[in-house]
């Protein structure tokens, strides 16, 4: 199990970005939370074998949301030990 960080940029807030990526999440065997930022952005971090964690985020990118997308940064992150499924968190 690897844990990545994902940060969003571009109109990704207002738009169901966290709502639609529960919801795309649920398709996929991965924990983790999303979250928006003060800066405009959308913070993902998500735990789940590699190539589940690459399908669910080319699934993102796939979904109508993908188009709001002009920007992604990502990095490892430490496992998340305490996650239990998938949230949105404030």
């Amino acid at each position: 199990m690897i844990a990545r960080q994902y940060l969003f940029s571009g109109r990704v807030q207002g738009v169901g970005f966290r709502y639609a990526t529960k919801q795309v999440a649920k398709g996929f065997d991965v924990v983790g939370w999303v979250r928006n930022l003060s800066d405009g952005r959308v913070e993902l971090q998500v735990m789940g074998d590699e190539s589940e964690l690459e399908d669910f985020v080319e699934e993102i990118y796939a979904s109508p949301l993908g188009h709001h997308i002009l920007k992604r940064e990502e990095r490892a992150v430490p496992p998340l030990a305490e996650a239990r499924g998938f949230n949105i968190i404030a």
